[in-house]
């Protein structure tokens, strides 16, 4: 049970912020160096040991998820709501949000990680600009905590759950998947990513598995093929796209040894295709 703020989200929001100072980024985050600080810039070099395609990963990861939010809350879906599921140091209600475009962004997470993320806010000068709903997924229920605080679930919204499946056991996946198709609307979109199989057959005292445990949060699920269980939770149509893939798409460029091929991202919707 996690206790404590998340570590990893401080890795990821260093390479965020190294990511979009480069001329070429995919995005950029401005926030981000100022929110992981020296603790997550340290992090990062020591994974650089380990990994040194990192980086790029995540501004892949970000920019598509970055896409996702452009297309669904433009019209012709005009969605008005985006919620982002273990958001840690997400700044996507700073960076994506449009002034008077009537798009609400809400963050959930667990009560530790969301304080650390308001605290270092504060001490930025920054003002929250999504709505922060504090949830322990182990024992509440996000789609009950969202309504309270004015998540409309009669309404269309995109999930974002980036960065997460690969920290839960299989169960708390399909309770997930399952509260989304089953309690918001159907035509509501989630973006994920997950790794596949053979990464988690790895020798972990070989690659970055051993480092990310040791932060606390270790790497628990993969699979190859998400479709039996989104079809099982409800969902009508799925899309799966390899790291390999996006990122070609995204920067023009493929290099085998990164070794994308061994993650993906899905979008899914519990709708027919046709209204997609």
């Amino acid at each position: 049970m996690q206790r404590t703020a998340s570590r990893t989200a401080l890795l990821v929001a260093s390479y965020r912020a190294r990511h979009s100072s480069r001329g070429d980024a995919l995005f950029r985050d401005p926030w981000a160096e100022k929110l992981a600080g020296p603790e997550g810039a340290e992090l990062a070099a020591q994974q650089d040991a380990l990994y040194p395609h990192l980086e790029l990963w995540v501004g892949v990861r970000s920019a598509y998820l970055d896409a996702h939010v452009a297309t669904w809350t433009a019209a012709p879906h005009d969605f008005r709501q985006v919620v982002v599921l273990g958001a840690g140091l997400d700044m996507r209600a700073f960076r994506l949000a449009r002034p008077h475009d009537g798009v609400r962004f809400f963050e959930v997470d667990h009560p530790a990680s969301q304080a650390d993320k308001l605290a270092r806010l504060a001490a930025i000068g920054e003002r929250p600009r999504a709505t922060h709903v504090a949830c322990d997924f182990e024992v509440e229920s996000f789609v009950d905590k969202l309504a309270q605080a004015g998540f409309d679930v009669a309404a269309p919204a995109v999930f974002l759950w980036e960065g997460v499946t690969p920290y839960l056991p299989e169960a708390a996946i399909r309770a997930t998947l399952g509260a989304l198709a089953g309690r918001c609307h159907a035509r509501s979109i989630v973006v994920f990513d997950h790794l596949l199989k053979k990464v988690m057959q790895r020798d972990a005292k070989d690659d970055t598995q051993a480092f990310v445990d040791a932060l606390g949060e270790r790497v628990v699920w993969g699979t190859n093929d998400p479709l039996p269980m989104l079809y099982e939770a409800g969902f009508r149509h799925v899309r799966g796209l390899a790291f390999d893939e996006a990122c070609l798409t995204l920067s023009g460029t493929y290099d085998r040894a990164r070794e994308f091929r061994f993650q993906r991202i899905v979008w899914a919707s519990p709708t027919a295709p046709s209204l997609l």
